[in-house]
């Protein structure tokens, strides 16, 4: 066994669950500006209120993982794209703190609602630009960062960030369709088909550029064979959005939450495919940037045991907070 592709396994699953739970969670701060009603912001916040918190377990996780198996990697990242990083976190803490105090205010209500709105945007954007920077390439020399400060402000990087919005406003929707019934869900349900169009067109966009932006990615693409293993994605995703426009047209929530995650899953699949198996693309493969054995074995041994628990106190949140919220819930 391969501990170190154990490992970038658990790193994958990881950062897969993050986007899956954060990022409808992230989606429903970013759905604000179409409900501008006091009494529907807070019906759709009282959906997250049991689950919000442990949903970013994910990313802490993702965070320790991949400090402990691929330690050049942590250390390069970091350096590299310390400045998003930072602004993604602070977004986070902002969002997190008018999470709590919003549901008190009465005079500043408006204010926190802010708060939340512009923290679940900037975070996700900043996501979408770290991520696009690692998919282009972080300049190495040495096994240390050797690039510019602001080398992740690039055109590709803003289009993904404004594609991961786009990708957590489709989640959003979709649990809140699930969670809130009347008028509100009827509203939702009109917002499912245009935001698949727009996510749709960043898909398309972005599976464009990215070989264009990177010649190893090109090679791997279009000279190693790949690309016959890579059209049923295509067709998957073309498939996915059909249904997901006659489930919206018949406002089944459930049906369109799952095919939200068809989407983001295939898109993730094309992600991995991409870069492997490098660790840092065109600077570091795997076993390159992977810690020794020992250690790797180590800190599984904790992993192991961890990841079952975190799976189980999240079905179980999610299990005990099933159901729609009503009109009459309160945030205590």
């Amino acid at each position: 066994m391969d501990i170190t592709v154990v490992w970038a396994a658990i790193i994958a699953l990881g950062v897969f669950m993050y986007v899956v739970l954060d990022g409808f969670d992230l989606g429903v701060g970013i759905l604000f500006p179409f409900f501008p009603d006091t009494g529907e912001r807070d019906r759709m916040m009282l959906t997250l209120a049991p689950i919000w918190d442990g949903n970013e377990t994910w990313l802490v996780l993702g965070g320790a993982a991949l400090f402990a198996a691929f330690p050049v990697v942590y250390s390069i990242a970091l350096a590299a794209l310390y400045l998003p990083i930072v602004l993604m976190l602070v977004c986070l803490i902002f969002r997190g703190v008018s999470f709590e105090i919003r549901g008190k205010a009465r005079r500043t209500k408006n204010l926190w609602s802010l708060a939340f709105m512009f923290g679940s945007a900037g975070a996700t954007f900043m996501q979408g630009v770290i991520l696009a920077s690692y998919l282009q390439g972080i300049p190495v020399a040495n096994r240390e960062f050797s690039g510019d400060a602001f080398f992740w402000i690039t055109p590709f990087s803003l289009l993904t960030g404004l594609g991961l919005i786009a990708t957590y406003a489709l989640l959003g929707a979709c649990w809140l369709v699930m969670k809130v019934d009347g008028d509100l869900q009827r509203r939702l349900h009109r917002l499912v088909s245009p935001l698949t169009i727009v996510l749709l067109a960043f898909i398309v966009a972005v599976s464009i550029w990215t070989p264009l932006s990177d010649p190893a990615i090109a090679r791997r693409w279009f000279e190693s064979g790949l690309l016959y293993r890579l059209l049923p994605i295509p067709a998957l995703v073309a498939g996915a959005a059909v249904l997901m426009f006659g489930v919206a047209r018949k406002r089944r929530g459930y049906l369109s939450f799952l095919l939200a995650l068809v989407l983001v899953t295939l898109g993730y699949i094309g992600l991995l495919v991409s870069i492997w198996p490098y660790a840092i693309p065109g600077a570091l493969n795997l076993w390159d940037a992977a810690a020794p054995r020992s250690s790797q074995l180590f800190a599984l041994v904790g992993v192991v045991i961890i990841i079952p628990i975190i799976l189980v106190y999240t079905t179980a949140g999610y299990w005990v907070f099933r159901g729609k919220v009503t009109h009459d819930a309160a945030y205590d």
